[in-house]
């Protein structure tokens, strides 16, 4: 089996995720088994990953696995439907808040929280409070309608133990909060009680994850060919790959550059997520980077004695290769196009700027921007682009609007992509972008923009922190259409790169040189353990 590690996911989620999706498809489609894997705990897991077409036998979540609870027919749950053993309640809505006040005369029962985005108002967690008011534990529900978690509160309204129940009500994994001797409030160790009746005790939930991880190995264990891990989110695996029970083919994954700065990936120090699996890249089977840069750059810099193999994180769809191309002339003049977390590294105030500038000889020029607002640092992202506007004058020139879904449809609208990132794995929206028939317009950043645009043919790539030399290719290209339509046809030609049969090609390098891999099993004593006396 190929597992593909990850820690959740969400309504909305990141380039990994969406990598992860695209290359879901790809194995679909070639029918080669895989499963996405979860550590995180997420009840609503199944539901958003339904929505993207991944089916249950396709997911293995690790609290699900314990619970077994991987594959549960949904029922929906109302407040009408819980049992507080008490007749004649009163349910008070407050619709603003989603949920119910629970009440039994003048006596307060329970809050019922319910799914805000869900029509049905299915129950999403339950408050339960003593008679005297105060909170003792808090019921979480599976959106697929199951009591899943509960979460009991200490008299100074701490979590303190926490306990996921199978579909019976029995308590599998249970988790304990306390202060240590420093007087910080943290897990104190987890336990687990498997369906067999055996009992684990893990100092830390990566004991617990190394745990599921030898599970899995053990339930797909085949003697002719390895299981496959692949690891997405490295700081989920990198440790526990290199201490499985048993033989696996384990694989680090770059998505992003292993270098601290990606302008300096030979000498800086190195990003923090790979460091760990880098120093211990010996020990790994395999390394994919995204782009051949980096494929190159990893051999150059650290001489693994592991297999590096190149394979891009984003597949263009056949049906989007044969899609027939919209033309420049179709499309909104003057149009730059950005869909990407507006975060602090994604730097579009630059973007905003590189558009203020322009706009001095591109009266028509405009900005539109599609992503989710990361607040960190006081909201330092959002604030550095409102600046740009506010000094540019362009209230009337930039948008910056919410999470889109319909990607492709707003990339064949616009003209220009627009990209100046401190550092990429890839880039999937440029990607995407130009498979659009997009023209691009990145820094020379590592990795993958710099590649994805080939510079001069399906758009430029200008000077690492080039603001000006950015607008002058927005000037240069918005007041030449026969130079942007020419560009646009080498992007829709360029993207064939990144087509499901060359991918597939890619892929299935790895994949044979994991079935080549010897396996070798001894297994464990388990015969004479324990005391042997009659008894």
């Amino acid at each position: 089996m190929i597992f593909f590690i990850n820690s959740s996911f969400n309504k909305k989620n990141s380039g990994i995720e969406h990598a992860q999706l695209k290359r879901a498809g790809l194995f679909r489609d070639n029918n080669e088994p895989f499963k996405l894997v979860f550590r995180d705990w997420n009840p609503r897991i199944h539901d958003f990953l339904h929505d993207v077409g991944v089916t249950d036998a396709e997911t293995l979540n690790m609290f699900d696995y314990f619970q077994g609870t991987e594959t549960v027919p949904t029922k929906i749950l109302h407040v009408e439907d819980l049992d507080f053993g008490l007749t004649d309640l009163s349910f008070l809505k407050e619709s603003n808040n989603h949920r119910y006040i629970v009440t039994h005369g003048d006596q307060f029962i329970s809050r019922v929280n319910y799914y805000g985005d869900d029509d049905a108002e299915r129950i999403s967690s339950v408050e339960q409070f003593d008679g005297f008011g105060n909170l003792y534990r808090v019921d979480n529900y599976d959106f697929r309608g199951f009591k899943t978690l509960s979460q009991w509160y200490t008299p100074d309204n701490k979590i303190g133990t926490e306990v996921w129940y199978d579909l019976d009500g029995r308590p599998v994994i249970e988790t304990f909060n306390r202060y240590d001797g420093r007087g910080q409030y943290i897990k104190t160790g987890w336990r687990l009680t498997e369906t067999s009746g055996a009992v684990y005790s893990f100092a830390n939930i990566e004991e617990l994850t190394l745990h599921f991880y030898n599970r899995l190995n053990e339930d797909y264990w085949n003697e002719d060919e390895p299981n496959v891990f692949i690891m997405d989110r490295t700081h989920l695996a990198d440790w526990h790959l290199l201490n499985l029970d048993r033989q696996a083919y384990t694989v680090l994954h770059l998505h992003n550059s292993h270098a601290g700065d990606a302008q300096d990936p030979m000498h800086s120090v190195m990003n923090n997520f790979y460091e760990y699996g880098l120093t211990n890249a010996n020990h790994y089977d395999a390394i994919i980077s995204a782009t051949k840069k980096q494929t190159n750059d990893v051999r150059r810099r650290f001489k693994p004695k592991s297999k590096l193999f190149t394979i891009p994180v984003g597949v263009v769809p056949n049906e989007l290769l044969e899609r027939e191309r919209v033309p420049m002339a179709d499309r909104v003049a003057g149009k730059v196009l950005v869909t990407a977390r507006v975060a602090p590294e994604k730097r579009i105030d630059h973007i905003v700027e590189a558009v203020g500038i322009a706009k001095q000889q591109v009266p028509n020029i405009s900005l539109d921007v599609y992503g989710y607002i990361d607040h960190r640092d006081n909201d330092q992202a959002i604030k550095s682009i409102n600046k740009m506007i506010e000094k540019y004058h362009l209230q009337d020139s930039v948008t910056i609007n919410e999470y889109a879904d319909n990607v492709g449809e707003l990339q064949r609208q616009a003209q220009i992509y627009g990209l100046a990132s401190i550092m990429e794995g890839f880039n999937l929206s440029l990607m995407e972008a130009i498979s659009n028939g997009m023209v691009g317009v990145t820094y020379d950043v590592n990795y993958g923009p710099n590649e994805l645009i080939v510079d001069g043919e399906n758009g430029y790539v200008v000077p690492y922190e080039g603001i000006q030399a950015m607008a002058d290719k927005f000037v240069e290209l918005f007041s030449n259409p026969d130079e942007l339509q020419a560009m646009s046809t080498r992007s829709y030609e360029l993207a064939e790169r990144y087509s499901e049969k060359n991918v597939w090609r890619a892929w299935q390098r790895l994949l044979v040189d994991a079935k080549k891999k010897h396996l070798e099993y001894v297994e464990n004593i388990d015969h004479g353990l324990g005391d042997q006396r009659k008894k």
